[in-house]
This record gives C-alpha cells, sequence and structure tokens, in this order.
C-alpha cells in the first residue's frame, strides 16, 4: 500500500512539473504580460485622467454629460474591468457594450484620434513594450466601428 501512494506521489509531482514545463513555453497572455491588475489599473487611470482634461474630447455637450453621469472612479473602474477582460485577464466587463456606450456621442475620426493620442502617452509613461502597444492598439482598432459614428 505504501509503494502503491509512494507512485502516485511520484506520478503527480512528474505531472505537476510537466505542467509547469509546458506552461513556460507557452506565452503568456497579454493581460499577464501587463503586469495583470496592478499594473493595468494605474495606466487605465493615467488615461482617463489625460480624456478628463482633453479640451477637443470635452467640447461637446453629449460627452460632457456622459461623463457627467458616470463617477470618475465607476468609469476607471469599468474601463480596468475591460482592459483586464480583453487582454486575458479573470476580471469581468459588466458595462454597456462599445455600440450603446458611444451611440449618442457622435464621436468623430479626429476626436478618435485624439484619444488614441492619450493612450500612446499614456502607455510610454508606464513604458508599456512595443510589442504589447501594438496588440492594444489592434484591440482598440477592433472597437472603432462601434465608437466612431460621424465620419
Amino acid at each position: 500500500m505504501r509503494k502503491v501512494a509512494q507512485i502516485i506521489t511520484l506520478l503527480f509531482l512528474v505531472l505537476g512539473l510537466t505542467a509547469c514545463k509546458s506552461t513556460e513555453n507557452n506565452e503568456k497572455t497579454l493581460f499577464d504580460r501587463l503586469g495583470g491588475v496592478y499594473s493595468i489599473a494605474p495606466l487605465v487611470d493615467d488615461f482617463i485622467e489625460r480624456l478628463l482634461v482633453n479640451k477637443t474630447l470635452n467640447t461637446k455637450p453629449a460627452i460632457k454629460a456622459s461623463r457627467d453621469r458616470l463617477p470618475k472612479a465607476g468609469l476607471k473602474f469599468r474601463v480596468t474591468a475591460l482592459v483586464c477582460e480583453v487582454t486575458g485577464g479573470p476580471q469581468k466587463y459588466y458595462g454597456r457594450t462599445m455600440k450603446v456606450a458611444h451611440a449618442k456621442l457622435n464621436i468623430t475620426e479626429k476626436e478618435w484620434k485624439y484619444m488614441m493620442t492619450d493612450f500612446q502617452e499614456s502607455l510610454n509613461k508606464f513604458k508599456v513594450p512595443s510589442k504589447e502597444q501594438a496588440e492594444l492598439f489592434d484591440i482598440m482598432e477592433n472597437t472603432k466601428q462601434h465608437v466612431v459614428t460621424v465620419k
């Protein structure tokens, strides 16, 4: 009986080491490469702060009204959850879809570019590597069709 227990223990040890080794060979998620939620949250915080003072984006009454409805901390929480989820983290975003959230804001291509510039500045401030920046920009570009409603 003791021999069986030793063999089972050895088997679990070998399987565990094999699993660890195969995890090392697999590329980490973007979420993990960004440093997880504790690295993403300050990045989002900085990005939202930039958006809130961006004069080009804040001249539009619809955008200002939208921001006035949601407290800044709530906006940061939701965007953090969204970024974590879309980069492979365990957090879940439970807010409105991008299309619904931006439908009445009449966001233009010019405003999108200003927002992307702010995003780039935040990424640079936090020294996000170029590979991860490119992946984040790809994610952002996939949402553009739901955010930019005025050509």
